[in-house]
């Protein structure tokens, strides 16, 4: 038996990554539930559930039950929490530990309050709601307390969150549906449309990672690919470069693209010069597409840099939340104070501008 742990969680689309008090990131696996229809009974949670996907008999659905970066099927989502939970302190606690748990700048109340309860319902005692561009900025290492402009470009598997943040707040931001699945739904439709080819979810991912690109001018690389002819059903192979994958990817960039200069055209111009000194910094998986950083830094004329370890970024900000969090006082603040070693000016602007 152990005594309850605080944890942060990044209750991913794509994957749920966990923070442990002391420890750090102590689980990172895939968001998918493999479920027994016949049975009403989850069968396998995480990656061994991924392995599952469109291999399962008729009975047996391997499903994501978030989707666009909110909860899509409330009982599997609260069950799969307490699967990571179980799996990352053990199963039997003193007390229930205390959770927080980042979600995208944009989603409703009714949204917020279903991350909540299934958390609740999950074991937490105590659940504390972070927004992901705040998380992913702590994660990143980016100084938010102090009374100057921070961008970040948060792009996870569901959601991107692009933020300006100043005074541990956000100041203006935008979240848009178009990031790592989006990407792979692209490709996926790219591979029907010009090759006649039927690929599935984890071959176009793989496609993205080994040669996905977002920019035009990237060298150019090639892969073979298998999969199943669209008009014949027959396996078949072809051969795509990076070329082709920026093609099929540079509609869901300019999405991107887009949302970034959206919220730099809504910036308050005293943090527009300290956006334009201090840079953009990109977190999340999506964050890792080769080119990206370039594309961003071209289209704003500001310096645009990926963070160290990007995909774990909101799940370090997150743990940092709850890590730094005093029973006492259940607001952060002062906790920050210390960890950033604020000075006492900058921390009386803080104090009497939340």
């Amino acid at each position: 038996m152990v005594l309850g742990s605080d944890i942060g969680i990044d209750l991913g689309t794509a994957s749920v990554i966990v923070y442990c008090k002391g420890e750090g990131i102590v689980l990172q696996e895939p968001s998918v539930v493999a479920v027994d229809n016949n049975k009403h009974a989850i069968v396998a949670v995480g990656e061994e559930a991924r392995k599952m996907f469109g291999k399962t008999p008729a009975n047996i659905v391997a499903v994501r039950p978030l989707r666009d970066g909110v909860i899509s099927d409330f009982e599997v989502t609260e069950r799969m929490i307490r699967y990571f939970i179980d799996k990352s302190v053990g199963t039997h606690w003193l007390k229930r530990p205390r959770i927080a748990v980042c979600v995208p700048s944009k989603i409703t109340d009714v949204e917020k309050r279903a991350v909540e309860e299934s958390t609740r319902n999950a074991g937490a005692a105590q659940v504390f709601i972070i927004e992901e561009p705040i998380a992913a900025a702590i994660g990143a290492g980016l100084d938010i307390f102090r009374p100057c402009g921070s961008m970040v470009v948060d792009i996870g598997g569901g959601t991107t969150d692009v933020a300006v943040i100043s005074l541990g707040g956000i100041v203006v931001s935008t979240s848009i549906k178009v990031a790592g699945d989006k990407f792979d739904d692209a490709i996926v439709r790219y591979m029907r449309d010009e090759h006649q080819m039927i690929i599935g979810e984890r071959t176009a991912e793989n496609l993205k990672i080994i040669i996905g690109t977002a920019a035009e001018d990237t060298p150019l690389s090639a892969m073979e690919l298998k999969g199943r002819n669209a008009t014949t059903g027959m396996p078949m192979t072809v051969e795509i470069t990076s070329r082709e994958m920026y093609e099929a990817l540079k509609v869901c960039v300019r999405s991107v693209v887009d949302a970034v200069r959206y919220v730099l055209a809504n910036t308050p111009p005293e943090l527009s010069g300290d956006i334009l000194d201090r840079g953009i910094v990109l977190t999340g998986g999506g964050a890792l597409l080769s080119g990206l950083d370039r594309v961003i830094e071209n289209e704003t004329g500001i310096k645009c840099t990926i963070a160290e370890n990007p995909v774990n970024c909101v799940a370090i900000g997150t743990g940092k939340y709850i890590e730094y969090q005093t029973v006492e006082d259940k607001s952060i603040w002062s906790s920050i104070k210390s960890f950033f070693s604020l000075e006492e000016n900058d921390w009386q602007i803080i104090k009497y501008s939340i």
